[in-house]
């Protein structure tokens, strides 16, 4: 169920906290909506809210997951650096482990990411821990 509060389905982010929005400009999330909220059928795991880099969209394209080449058909517009997008946990692990992970928003990033990555490694890459 949706919280009225909060995006997220109700889920609560790698803080412990509600899971804030990642974005709607590109409109991101497995369900859509905007947060990387996530259920059993998402098997990709699409929980880490990151900001993009020109790095990152070379390495993920370089892997067989082109992100950045705009898809209509798909309503998908490509993302540019600068864009928050919902990653798989385990892209975002396989970038850290090859020197290219990307930012990361803590507060919208989903505690189902902790199944996949530390929140040591999360915390070093975040951009909204002061």
């Amino acid at each position: 169920m949706k919280s009225p509060d909060f995006g997220g389905h109700g889920q609560r982010n790698v803080l412990g906290g509600p899971l804030a929005s990642c974005s709607e400009r590109p409109m991101t999330g497995f369900f859509r909506d905007g947060c990387c909220a996530t259920a059993d059928d998402d098997l990709g795991s699409h929980t880490v809210c990151a900001e993009m880099t020109e790095e990152f969209l070379v390495f993920s394209k370089s892997r067989g997951n082109d992100l950045s080449t705009p898809r209509p058909e798909f309503g998908f517009p490509g993302l540019k650096p600068g864009d928050r997008w919902c990653l798989c946990a385990a892209r975002w692990r396989e970038a850290l482990h090859a020197g290219y992970a990307p930012r990361v928003v803590l507060s919208a990033s989903n505690e189902a990411a902790l199944e996949i990555v530390s929140l040591d490694d999360l915390k070093r890459h975040a951009s909204d821990l002061r």
